[in-house]
């Protein structure tokens, strides 16, 4: 069954064209989850699809009598009601029909209205409408319905607007970022609820995770051209990497086609048959085809890191509370060179006010956090950057200089470092309160690296990033020789590149885990029942994995060691390859072979070194 068609519509903004006849159906039961590169207008489609906004040209048809929800990035709340107020004047059919059941219990004399109340509860089902009501608000941590609006935070409000959504139990429902505010524990749920509901879902989400479990479909707005796969996230991109061979393929056979017959064309005499004529025709078609383009210029990351002394950070005795939330108790910590450390917990547990302690922005009430001589921050908030009123992209970037520094005594322009986060000249002149929010987190970053910090810290750094960007990162951040430590709900990016957790509990308790978050996710389900949750326990670290691991028989460092090599094992397979393909495509002198083929007999031998030594700790930590 159809729910909604989108018709051939088009949006521009002024000369800027977002996309242009783009035409999809969603039908009950998919969920679909939308991909596209930022600033190609995917928030503006999910606008134009909930009738928020409107399309220069073209219609959106959608089903008579069809329950729609949206969830937005910027949900619009009365700041003057409460939590139960924002739920019980929303547009909700079954509280509707709980007010008008409540209304017949006052009237008893009128038997007609109570019976008509009664059925629509019966139909419905909303006997147990406050159960749910409840589940969904406390999962989100909505436990105050008197909370007023004003009083909440950015992420509260946008759980508020994500509980209002679900509550509503649309037919569909449109979700632009909701992993977005949500930790870990609170997305899982989602990702359950999602999974045993009959929802259609029509979402834009970062979350790979997210999409892989949740979605059953993939659309994909790429060159302007919508795409479909009837599949995960995975089957996706193994279906959108063969589709761009393809094309790749018919592009370069077109163009063989294309000299062939443009060398026939300049062969011909003016007068032509009717056969020349049709081929004639076939050729334009040909050019066409042989002159296609794909924009997938990728964001260029780069660096030049001044080497960390032996000092690096350490904190002695640190303490921190705020009234009677315990945030720290006396914990000590000596960072190494080289560190990648995921930070997860739930929200309020002190993840950010830990890294602002680090970074010397909040004091520690008592101990001291000593910083070596040779660190340079680099420090990514989640506020994002600060926007100045009229100022433009290029205007950011020349705060820093002209001309900025790179590896090996290289220096760029700020024009070109612009370009190499995928800002145009054109683009470099617009105003930054014009950039969609995934291009305003890009130009952050882009401030963050400029500096050329040798110890990053990134609080929430996937939000609003495409995949694309989310990809590059990754691999940026795989090759980063420095300190990494990262606060991130995306279990897809914290999987990738980081080497060991801190676990915030919450009233002071955090654990030092080795291994990344799948590993984590493993050794919770294996735990009894009562422990599983990051919980608020003060008595969970006396439940750790260092006390109730028996199945492993390597020590802590060992264990820290064994994930470390993964990673060490994955990045020297690539250099391998990278320089291998070189021997092949570079046009090298004799001297330059010598030289690369010393390197490259370096790489094998610290690659055979390394993964003999992981191979050990494997067999000793199976036997």
């Amino acid at each position: 069954m159809n729910y909604l068609s989108v018709e051939n519509i088009s949006k521009s903004y002024g000369e800027r064209i977002l996309f242009k006849n783009i035409s999809f159906g969603i039908n009950e039961g998919q969920k679909i989850g939308f991909v596209a590169k930022n600033g190609t207008g995917k928030t503006s489609i999910l606008n134009i699809i909930a009738g928020d906004d409107t399309p220069d040209t073209g219609n959106v048809v959608s089903r008579k009598n069809i329950k729609i929800s949206y969830l937005s990035q910027d949900p619009k709340l009365d700041p003057k009601c409460t939590i139960e107020e924002i739920i019980k004047t929303s547009d909700n059919f079954i509280i509707k029909i709980i007010t008008d059941y409540e209304k017949a219990l006052l009237q008893p004399e009128d038997t007609e209205a109570y019976q008509k109340a009664f059925d629509a509860m019966e139909a419905n089902q909303a006997w147990d409408y406050e159960t749910v009501y409840k589940q969904v608000l406390s999962k989100l941590k909505l436990d105050d319905l008197d909370q007023k609006v004003a009083a909440m935070s950015g992420g509260q409000k946008k759980r508020l607007a994500l509980a209002n959504a679900l509550l509503a139990q649309p037919q569909l429902l449109i979700l632009d970022e909701p992993t977005n505010h949500l930790d870990l524990e609170m997305i899982e749920w989602l990702e359950d609820f999602f999974a045993k509901s009959n929802i259609t879902l029509f979402m834009v989400t970062h979350d790979r995770f997210f999409l892989e479990r949740v979605c059953n479909e993939i659309v994909e707005l790429d060159e302007g051209v919508m795409h479909g796969y009837k599949g995960n996230y995975r089957y996706y991109l193994e279906k959108r990497d063969a589709r761009i061979e393809n094309f790749v393929s018919e592009t370069s056979k077109a163009k063989q086609l294309y000299k062939k017959e443009l060398d026939w064309m300049r062969r011909q005499p003016k007068a032509r048959t009717t056969k020349s004529k049709s081929r004639i025709d076939d050729f334009q078609d040909i050019k066409s085809r042989a002159n296609q383009r794909r924009n997938d210029h990728e964001v260029q990351l780069e660096l030049s890191m001044e080497r960390l002394g032996t000092k690096v950070v350490e904190l002695h005795s640190v303490s921190k509370s705020f009234g009677d939330k315990n945030i720290l108790e006396k914990f000590e910590y000596n960072f190494q060179k080289g560190e990648r450390i995921g930070i997860i917990g739930k929200n309020g547990t002190g993840k950010s006010t830990f890294l602002n302690m680090i970074t010397g922005s909040v004091a520690p009430d008592a101990g001291k956090v000593v910083i070596g001589d040779t660190v340079k921050f680099g420090y990514y908030t989640q506020n994002g950057i600060h926007i100045k009123e009229n100022q433009k992209v290029i205007e950011v970037v020349r705060e820093f200089g002209d001309f900025i520094p790179l590896k090996k005594g290289k220096q760029i322009s700020a024009q070109q470092l612009l370009e190499r986060f995928l800002f145009d000249r054109k683009k470099q002149y617009d105003f930054v309160e014009k950039l969609s929010g995934g291009e305003r987190k890009r130009l952050y970053l882009c401030t963050v690296l400029i500096r050329n910090p040798n110890f990053l810290i990134l609080d929430e750094p996937t939000n609003d990033l495409d995949i694309v960007t989310l990809n590059v990162l990754e691999n940026f951040l795989l090759d980063f020789p420095g300190c990494l430590m990262v606060v991130s709900h995306d279990r897809y990016f914290m999987d990738k590149i980081v080497d060991h957790l801190f676990i915030f509990r919450g009233n002071s308790v955090i654990e030092d885990f080795p291994g990344n978050y799948s590993d984590f996710r493993t050794y919770e389900d294996s735990k009894p029942s009562e422990s599983k949750t990051i919980s608020g326990d003060t008595n969970a670290n006396k439940d750790n994995w260092k006390a109730q691991d028996t199945k492993s028989k390597l020590s802590y460092n060992e264990q820290k060691e064994h994930a470390k090599l993964e990673r060490e094992v994955a990045k020297l397979e690539r250099e391998k390859e990278t320089l291998e393909s070189k021997f092949a495509t570079e046009a090298w002198n004799p001297e330059e072979i010598q030289k690369q083929s010393v390197i490259l007999q370096q790489l094998i031998q610290n690659l055979e070194k390394k993964t003999e030594r992981w191979f050990l700790l494997s067999d000793k930590m199976e036997n």
